[in-house]
C-alpha cells in the first residue's frame, strides 16, 4: 500500500487550487459544474454537513478500525471511488492512475461505460476487483456485449444507472461545446494552450476517446457525429423489464445508482437487486432534487437490515464520509476529490487523497470513540438516530 501525502495540499480545497492553475477551464468545468443553477451541487455537500456527532469520551475504545466488508469482499476504509465519464480528459491517464491508487489502497474503484479506459484495462490494473458502472444501451444486443465482457473480465460488481433518463442541462458544458454534439471552439483551444504540463500529457496519452465503446463506434467519425452516435446508442432509463433481464444475464452482484425513493427501492428489491446507492449523479441532472443525504435518512430506517446501500455525490472530507455512515450507509464513493488529486499531483493524486481521508476518518473515529464503521449510527445527534442503530 503506497501512503505517499504531500503535506502542502491537506484538504480537498488545497487540490482543487492547485488543479485549476494545471488544467484547462473547460475541462475542470467539466468537472466540477452541476445542472441549471448548480442549487442541488452545493446543496449536497451543504446538508451532509448539517448531520451532528456525539462523541463518548469515557467509553472503553479499542481503537478505530475502518475495514469494511462488502459484498463478500473486505475493504481498507469505507469509501472508494465513484465512476465519472471522460477522466482522461480531465488529467490524461486519470482513469488507470486512480484505479491503480484504489488497488494499493484496498478499495473499490467503479469504471464508467464512458470512461477512457477500457473495461480489460481497468480489470487488469485491479487484478479484476473493479466494478463497472452500465449506462443502458438502446439496443439489447450491445447492452448484451457489455455486460458479458464485464463478466470475462471477471468484474464482481455491475452497477446500473437510474440517474441519467435525459442528458442534464448543464450551461458550463453548453458554453464550453460539450454538450451533444460536442464542438472545440478556439476558446477551448487557447485554454490548452496556457497549461502545458495538461497538454504535453495528453500529446503522451493520445487522445481521450470512449475505451470500452472503442470496438462498436464506426470509423471516421467527426465530433459532431460522434455526440450524435453516443445520443442514438444510449438510453439511460430503466424499467423493471430491463433490469430484469440484466439480472437474468448478470450472475456476480447487482446495484442500482440512483435510487432516492422508497417506492423506486421496494421494485428494485423485487427484482433481485443485491445493493442500492444513493445518489443523484453529482447535482448534474435535477436542481429541484434532494440532496442525497436526505433520502439516504428515508431510506436507511426502511431498507437499512434488508439490502446495502450506499451513498455518493457531495462528499469531499472524512468528516463527510463520518457523516453519512451515521446516516445509514454502509459504504461511500467520491468522484470529484479523487479528480482533483489526479490533477494536481499526477500519478501520486490518487494515493494522496486515498491516504488524506483515511487519515480525516481515523481521527473523526478517534475522536467520538467510535471503533467500527458500523457503529457510526450510534454517534449520529441530528437528525435522530434511527432505533436499529448498532450500539458499539
Amino acid at each position: 500500500m503506497d501512503d505517499f501525502f504531500d503535506s502542502r495540499f491537506p484538504s480537498v480545497e488545497h487540490l482543487r487550487e492547485r488543479a485549476r492553475r494545471r488544467v484547462p477551464r473547460f475541462a475542470l468545468e467539466y468537472l466540477e459544474g452541476g445542472c441549471n443553477s448548480e442549487v442541488n451541487l452545493r446543496r449536497n455537500t451543504e446538508e451532509i454537513r448539517e448531520v451532528r456527532l456525539r462523541p463518548y469520551y469515557l467509553r472503553e475504545f479499542p481503537g478505530a478500525d475502518m475495514r469494511t466488508e462488502l459484498f463478500g469482499t473486505s475493504y481498507q476504509a469505507p469509501f472508494g471511488v465513484a465512476p465519472i465519464g471522460l477522466q482522461g480528459m480531465i488529467w490524461p491517464r486519470a482513469t488507470e492512475i486512480l484505479a491503480q491508487a484504489a488497488t494499493d489502497h484496498g478499495l473499490p474503484f467503479i469504471l464508467s461505460t464512458v470512461a477512457t479506459a477500457s473495461i480489460e484495462t481497468v480489470a487488469e490494473i485491479t487484478g479484476g476487483k473493479a466494478w463497472f458502472q452500465l449506462y443502458h444501451p438502446a439496443e439489447d444486443d450491445l447492452r448484451d456485449k457489455i455486460i458479458d465482457r464485464a463478466a470475462a473480465a471477471g468484474l464482481p460488481v455491475l452497477v446500473l444507472l437510474a440517474d441519467t433518463p435525459s442528458f442534464g442541462y448543464r450551461p458550463k458544458e453548453i458554453r464550453n461545446g460539450l454538450s451533444i454534439p460536442p464542438k472545440m471552439s478556439l476558446r477551448n483551444l487557447c485554454q490548452m494552450t496556457m497549461r502545458p504540463t495538461w497538454s504535453l500529457g495528453q500529446l503522451r496519452a493520445g487522445i481521450p476517446g470512449f475505451k470500452t465503446l472503442k470496438p462498436y463506434i464506426p470509423g471516421g467519425l467527426s465530433m459532431k457525429h460522434l455526440g450524435l452516435f453516443m445520443n442514438r446508442t444510449f438510453s439511460g432509463r430503466l424499467s423493471p423489464d430491463r433490469i430484469a433481464a440484466i439480472r437474468d444475464r448478470w450472475q456476480g452482484k447487482l446495484v442500482i445508482k440512483g435510487i432516492v425513493t422508497p417506492e423506486d427501492a421496494e421494485k428494485a428489491l423485487a427484482l433481485g437487486v443485491d445493493g442500492l446507492l444513493v445518489s443523484n449523479h453529482g447535482g448534474r441532472q435535477l436542481d429541484a432534487g434532494q440532496s442525497t443525504i436526505q433520502p439516504l435518512n428515508e431510506l436507511a430506517g426502511m431498507f437499512g437490515d434488508r439490502t446495502t446501500l450506499m451513498i455518493d455525490s457531495g462528499l469531499r472530507s472524512g468528516p463527510d464520509i463520518a457523516c453519512a455512515l451515521a446516516c445509514g450507509a454502509r459504504f461511500t464513493f467520491l468522484g470529484r476529490s479523487f479528480m482533483y488529486g489526479a490533477a494536481a499531483l499526477g500519478t501520486r493524486g490518487g494515493h494522496h487523497v486515498m491516504t488524506m481521508l483515511k487519515r480525516q476518518l481515523r481521527q473523526v473515529m478517534e475522536q467520538v470513540g467510535c471503533a467500527r464503521v458500523e457503529h457510526f449510527p450510534q454517534h449520529r445527534l441530528y437528525p435522530a438516530a434511527p432505533e436499529h442503530a448498532p450500539t458499539p
